[in-house]
């Protein structure tokens, strides 16, 4: 079992985007030129997943956007949070994650409707999330002039770490106290 959990370990190690159980299963039976039963790919990643809880590693394997990955603990946030903010000219401006977010929340939606919501352009914004393959293409309405609907990709689960787009914080997640009166004092 070691010797499966081992290539399970390197396949998810190499894979660029969360790899499935499935693309696990296809790789391994193209290797051993014979099926790899599921149970057993899922006995190796709960062995893999066990290995990597232990104090000794700094990642952890994680199902993230329908898959498996290795990212780092949380108790190393700091150094990784340097890091990030030393490579910040590549994060997505405030325009941008507005953008996304209007997408996220009403897709398929097309750039008036958002441009609607935002009460600016969203030209460039698209472009970008398209460039980052944040938003993808989801076809084209059925309106006048039938413009083109956009939707969250694979990308934007996995950059959010989510498997689903229920997993999305909900509006009223964000609402204030309406009735609070006066500061609150700790």
């Amino acid at each position: 079992m070691d010797y499966l959990a081992n290539h399970i370990q390197a396949l998810v190690f190499c894979s660029p985007k969360p790899i499935t159980e499935e693309e696990i299963q296809d790789c391994l039976k193209e290797m051993f030129d014979a099926d790899v039963p599921g149970g057993d790919i899922s006995s190796g990643i709960d062995t893999i997943r066990a290995k990597f809880e232990t104090d000794d590693f700094s990642i952890e394997l994680v199902k993230s956007g329908g898959g498996y990955q290795f990212l780092t603990k949380p108790a190393y946030q700091a150094s990784i949070g340097i890091l990030l903010k030393q490579q910040s000219k590549k994060r997505l401006s405030n325009s941008a994650l507005e953008t996304l977010s209007i997408i996220a929340y009403k897709q398929p939606i097309t750039k008036s409707e958002a441009e609607q919501i935002r009460g600016v352009s969203c030209d460039y914004s698209i472009q970008k999330l398209l460039e980052k393959e944040l938003v993808e293409i989801k076809g084209k309405s059925e309106g006048v002039g039938r413009p083109i609907l956009y939707g969250t990709s694979q990308k934007f689960m996995d950059y959010f770490g989510i498997n689903d787009l229920k997993e999305l914080p909900t509006p009223k997640d964000f609402s204030t106290e309406e009735n609070a009166i006066g500061e609150e004092n700790e």
